[in-house]
């Protein structure tokens, strides 16, 4: 199996990280695919296959951990693109919240 999971939601609480601004204060590191869970079922084939996929948002897929789990929020198409290039990993940023949990109102 490519990831540890497949879901179609986002179990962890909100962060407060939403732009590829905020994101981008997050050091990117590798992760690995079959540690990934994720947080949407389907994706746009269009976007897998785009030359230029990653034009308008972060270079880099966003990942949340959460109680010892890592979700793939964003990058879907990146990481199939990774598995199908038989890469086993991925360069993402990580907001760890079991470091730093959201605070309330987040």
């Amino acid at each position: 199996m490519v990831f540890k999971s497949v879901g179609e939601t986002r179990p962890y609480p909100d962060h407060g990280v939403h732009s590829v601004k905020q994101w981008s204060g997050v050091t990117p590191r590798i992760v690995a695919l079959d540690e990934l869970v994720t947080t949407k079922r389907h994706l746009d084939l269009g976007n897998v296959l785009a030359d230029d996929s990653t034009f308008y948002g972060d270079l880099f897929a966003h990942v949340v951990q959460w109680q010892g789990t890592m979700y793939l929020e964003d990058g879907l198409h990146r990481a199939l693109r990774a598995a199908l290039a038989q890469r086993p990993v991925l360069h993402a940023r990580v907001l760890d919240l079991d470091l730093d949990p959201p605070r309330s109102g987040a």
